[in-house]
């Protein structure tokens, strides 16, 4: 299984995606890339925890669903060792060549691998261990039919593990009206533009839709204060991904939202109140595939 997992062959359905904001609110620019790697960073341990609690181990065969630029694809890779295997399917053409050049230049998990396909389309010959995701199912206009889609290339026993955000449980202690502008500004444009902002504690309920087992859940967050945090960079360097598309839908402006200096006010504002700044909650939510769908 490893060697077919592993193979140079693409699996079915590979082929260029269409960047357009429609399937995605950020885009697909080299800052968003750039950016995308800092977010990874930033919520890795929330990630590699959820992931052990929903199973990953040695050996496991994996397939990452909207893998970007390949963070979860190489914490996945690193639970699951050598001996396993990790496939990484993204529909950037860009995002794949940079999770590729990623893991080169870090010399380790050779056994993590990508494909650039259309995830409504994308239909694996093989079965997996586990199907993961991470702030992917936000994005797609019927999640639980994708997952009863995903979970017929799962073996017996195998997982379903996806992570999502509860974007409106973001906060700022006390408020402030920069923070306040930003999160309005983040949460309109996602909302108008068609995405589900509040993916995360949905999570259930597209888990049963989909025919899955009840899952369990958690949900894990960062709690972010003082000059030195990244989280000012985050929220400025998120909107300037979405600055396009929140133009367009006649959201805000560059004049308005002065990207260049947004993290600067930010960090000033937060400071000078002594804020304590909570950036959205992930929840992760998991179940096993006791028995495949097609044979309930």
């Amino acid at each position: 299984m490893q060697k077919a997992l592993l193979d140079d062959s693409q699996p079915n359905g590979i082929g260029p995606g269409s960047h357009d904001e429609a399937s995605y609110a950020l885009g697909y620019s080299k800052h968003e890339l750039r950016r995308l790697a800092l977010q990874g960073a930033f919520i890795r341990n929330l990630t590699e925890d959820f992931l052990r609690r929903a199973g990953l181990a040695r050996g496991m065969q994996v397939l990452d669903l909207g893998s970007g630029v390949g963070d979860v694809s190489l914490i996945a890779g690193q639970l699951v060792g050598p001996s396993g295997a990790v496939l990484g399917v993204d529909r950037s053409i860009e995002a794949i060549e940079t999770a590729e050049k990623r893991v080169t230049e870090a010399g380790q998990c050779h056994w993590v691998r990508f494909a650039a396909a259309e995830l409504d389309d994308f239909d694996p010959d093989k079965k997996f261990d586990a199907i993961i995701g991470r702030l992917i199912l936000m994005y797609l206009p019927d999640p639980a039919t994708t997952l009863r889609r995903l979970a017929d290339h799962l073996r017996p026993g195998g997982i379903l593990a996806f992570q999502e955000m509860a974007m409106p449980s973001v906060r700022s202690v006390p408020d402030g009206s920069e923070f306040r502008r930003c999160r309005r500004w983040i949460l309109e444009t996602f909302e108008r533009g068609g995405f589900e902002v509040d993916m995360g504690p949905k999570l259930h309920t597209a888990f049963l839709e989909a025919g899955l087992s009840a899952p369990q859940m958690i949900a894990a967050g960062r709690v972010e204060a003082g000059p030195q945090s990244f989280v000012y960079e985050y929220v400025a360097e998120t909107l300037r991904s979405l600055l396009p598309l929140m133009e367009r839908l006649g959201i805000a402006s560059a004049e308005e939202v002065q990207p260049d200096t947004l993290a600067d006010r930010l960090r000033a504002e937060a400071t000078g109140n002594s804020a304590c700044i909570m950036p959205p909650p992930l929840v992760g939510a998991w179940t096993r595939l006791e028995v495949p769908l097609n044979e309930k």
